[in-house]
């Protein structure tokens, strides 16, 4: 059976800027790459197919689209949890 080929697409959101950025792009190797940068840099990874493959579509530094504003708006409700949990857990 052969396997699906990996996607992967990184976005940043910085307040000063009116929507988040598309920040890398990639499938296979490219992909693994991404996915392992965010690993070393403590990154959360949020997978979700059809996001990805719209990602795909964008150029690196380019803003995303409004259709996907709800779903990223999701996406970093869940990073900031995670973060918030984390803050909470790493206290000592």
């Amino acid at each position: 059976m052969k396997e699906k080929m990996r996607k992967a697409a990184a976005i940043s959101y910085d307040n000063e800027d009116y929507a988040p950025r598309v920040m890398a792009i990639g499938r296979g190797d490219i992909a693994d790459k991404i996915i392992e940068a965010a690993k070393e840099n403590d990154i959360p990874i949020f997978e979700n197919k059809q996001l990805v493959d719209n990602l795909l579509n964008f150029e690196i530094g380019e803003h995303i689209s409004p259709e996907l504003y709800e779903v990223i708006a999701q996406i970093l409700v869940f990073i900031s949890d995670i973060d918030r949990l984390k803050g909470e857990t790493d206290v000592k």
